[in-house]
């Protein structure tokens, strides 16, 4: 016993010092995102970005599962099992959206397996608890982008406002947030509407948020679906301002929404709008290198802010599983540990959409360098001087 110990150690000191010694089993890492389904404009370039991420850190091999959940919290659920339970994976990255992330939560913690969701919504990570300090995320939480939105419609003299979001813990969530960034700027909400991410109609619910005559409305969707209500607006001949969530920022929204998206103000990400940041900001260097990878993989105009949630998720891993592998080899108890606490301790890490400092009570790490808004201008995204 004491010189399996002693071998640990030693392995350990190689790590740390970066000289190769003996390896361990392949550190294996779990992945549940909806390549398919409502959410598959979202999960298609996570997907694609996990195939970009380090195949060996600190010397030892790293290998990936990837399974699809279909955009089906269900189906998220099983995956996660299976990854844990049978692929006996170190950590879980996923998935795509907060319905289905939410729902992972329980076997996460429940196989005491490191989770690093890529959806957004606070409640991912808070109100911290056993279970949920398991648990990590790499997108910005809802109040940071929903207080960028309550500033600019404050700005720009909205007084009233209509909301309509998915009818799920996403519209949920956001409609609670923006709700208090609202009122601390005195906006009034005057109507709240939900859809269904596959719904084919709004016209309902468009018509009695334009029966308020609110200055501004904002739609909290994520990927295509988002579309929809911003449509169904303009059809019906909303002239008000319109605000999106970052649950949009990607190129098949504005392919899908087309000409009625022109003139939307969303907040969003740095990558989003890379190449337009000053050099003073300090996201930029950090964009623009995984803008630089992706396109190199997938060509000119493909990156996607959804796919920086991916990258994001293995720039902490590289942070983090050099430390872990001090503590134990892969593929036990100690090492799983290790790697929560780790990547709870990761500070000044800077990834695609900002620099990201956890703790044991803050599992997202992200402050105000993390969001610009943007406006929707030709067809393209532009960033909003201040």
């Amino acid at each position: 016993m004491k010189r399996a110990w002693r071998f640990l150690g030693i392995s350990a000191a190689w790590v740390a010092t970066g000289i190769a010694g003996p390896a361990f089993a392949d550190i294996k890492v779990g992945v549940t995102l909806s390549a398919t389904g409502p959410a598959a404009s979202l999960g298609i370039p996570e997907k694609n970005t996990i195939a970009l991420l380090p195949k060996e850190i600190a010397g030892q091999k790293v290998s990936y599962v990837v399974l699809d959940d279909a955009t089906d919290s269900t189906q998220a659920v099983k995956n996660t099992r299976k990854l844990t339970s049978e692929d006996k994976v170190d950590v879980v990255i996923g998935s795509t959206s907060v319905p289905n992330s939410l729902a992972m939560i329980d076997v996460a913690a429940g196989t005491s397996t490191p989770m690093i969701s890529m959806a957004a919504a606070a409640s991912i990570v808070e109100p911290m608890d056993a279970k949920r300090a398991w648990v990590f995320k790499t997108p910005q939480n809802d109040i940071l982008m929903a207080s960028a939105i309550a500033d600019h419609m404050a700005k720009r003299g909205v007084k009233t406002v209509a909301f309509i979001g998915f009818s799920d813990a996403y519209g949920e969530s956001w409609f609670k947030e923006f709700g208090r960034a609202a009122a601390g700027r005195k906006i009034e909400v005057v109507a709240s509407e939900r859809f269904a991410r596959n719904d084919a109609s709004v016209t309902g619910q468009v018509l009695k948020m334009m029966s308020k005559r609110p200055d501004a409305i904002l739609i909290a969707g994520a990927g295509t679906p988002a579309a929809l209500p911003q449509k169904t607006l303009k059809e019906r001949g909303y002239r008000g301002g319109i605000y999106q969530t970052h649950g949009v920022a990607n190129n098949d929204f504005l392919r899908v929404c087309g000409k009625d998206c022109e003139g939307t103000y969303l907040p969003a990400g740095p990558l989003l709008v890379a190449d337009q940041l000053p050099d003073s900001n300090p996201v930029k260097p950090s964009a623009l290198a995984y803008k630089r990878a992706y396109e190199a993989a997938y060509g000119a105009g493909t990156v996607s802010t959804f796919g920086g949630h991916a990258w994001d998720a293995g720039q902490l891993l590289q942070r983090a599983i050099p430390v872990a592998l001090k503590k134990g080899p892969p593929g036990t108890p100690a090492f799983r540990e290790a790697l929560r606490g780790a990547l709870e301790d990761t500070r000044n890490v800077a990834g695609a959409h900002g620099v990201f400092n956890l703790s044991a009570t803050d599992h997202a790490g992200l402050d105000q360098r993390a969001r610009v808004m943007v406006e929707i201008v030709g067809g393209q995204w532009k960033l909003v001087q201040d």
